[in-house]
């Protein structure tokens, strides 16, 4: 990997700000469109200050203007006079909606629902501006250095598209073997990685990100693992160890020792998260299809006891179980 990334064309990015700023939400350049003006500074509305604050859709042809419309907008909001819930947020407390608006992307990406993709992708990328500009009124960095930063970084993380390298690799398996190797780099030439504590030594599990979901960090840090081959041979090998941590959690739960079922339980999704690997499947998104499936069935006898006037807690467990079955016949 270079030492630094190839030099890169500057990005005409530099967005106006305060005044002239909001005014790039409309073609006939006024400070704010009327909905905005005429809000007043009631808190009452919805957080996020109503869809009607939203620039005309036809403003901007290209990205780049379409991109100053929603820093202007942005820059709107947290002015004097604009939104008070926006004005009040800062990175922590927008922290918990950044995460959930990544996960309706996920959702829907998973429902394959190009609409509401887009939707979706605009409310992550307005938390990606929000955060931006809390940022630059504390005079830390400006979106424009935010778009920057990941070009740079994405053109140094591809020496076989860019530069001397282009051409050298060919199959996405090589790819990925470089990427982590080439991220491990940058954490090390940032200072964002620590310094092993004394007495310990560098480690193939540095870096890795311990706030992702325990079944994501699982799935990475096996990963890792697999990499200096410390795995088993193939997906065979690991049903019977499953098969085997099974035995032992079953063995903690007659005994009755709480810590011995957690601990064994534990094993068991460790396990269970190798197989996924093994066979090529990202886990989570394999838990949330599951997820899903047993939801749909479920659903299924909500609605044929709703039809009978009932609902599930009026139901016992065996018609509930005929039910279940015959939403599986049904192919849900």
């Amino acid at each position: 990997m270079p030492s630094s990334p190839p030099s890169l064309t500057p990005l005409s990015l530099t967005p106006p700000l305060g005044q002239e700023t909001a005014a790039a939400f409309s073609p006939s350049g006024r400070d704010a469109p009327p909905q905005a003006q005429n809000r007043g500074n009631s808190d009452a509305a919805d957080p996020l200050c109503n869809e009607d604050a939203i620039p005309p859709a036809g403003i901007g042809g290209t990205t780049g203007a379409a991109m100053e419309a929603l820093e202007g907008l942005m820059a709107r909001l947290r002015s004097p006079g604009g939104c008070p819930w926006d004005r009040e947020q800062d990175h922590d407390t927008l922290l918990l909606y950044t995460l959930e608006e990544a996960y309706e992307v996920v959702e829907a990406v998973e429902a394959k629902d190009p609409g509401a993709i887009r939707d979706e992708l605009g409310d992550l990328l307005f938390h990606v501006v929000f955060h931006s500009r809390i940022a630059e009124e504390a005079g830390q960095f400006r979106l424009a250095e935010v778009i920057r930063g990941i070009t740079a970084k994405m053109i140094a993380r591809h020496p076989h598209v860019f530069g001397p390298q282009a051409g050298s690799l060919t199959e996405a398996h090589e790819v990925v073997d470089r990427w982590e190797s080439f991220k491990a780099a940058e954490q090390a030439g940032s200072g964002k990685q620590p310094p092993p504590r004394v007495g310990e030594i560098p480690s193939i599990f540095d870096g890795l990100n311990k706030r992702l979901s325990a079944l994501l960090y699982a799935h990475k840090m096996q990963r890792r693992m697999a990499k200096v081959k410390f795995d088993w041979p193939n997906a065979h090998s690991v049903l019977d160890k499953l098969r085997e941590e099974v035995t032992e959690l079953a063995e903690a739960i007659e005994a009755g020792e709480p810590e011995a079922m957690a601990d064994e339980l534990g094993d068991v999704l460790l396990v269970a998260v190798n197989i996924a690997n093994q066979l090529n499947i990202n886990p989570e998104t394999a838990l949330r299809k599951a997820c899903d499936k047993s939801q749909r069935r479920f659903r299924f006898i909500e609605a044929e006891l709703h039809r009978t006037g009932r609902e599930v807690a009026m139901a016992d467990l065996a018609e509930m179980e005929a039910l279940w079955q015959e939403s599986k016949r049904q192919g849900l």
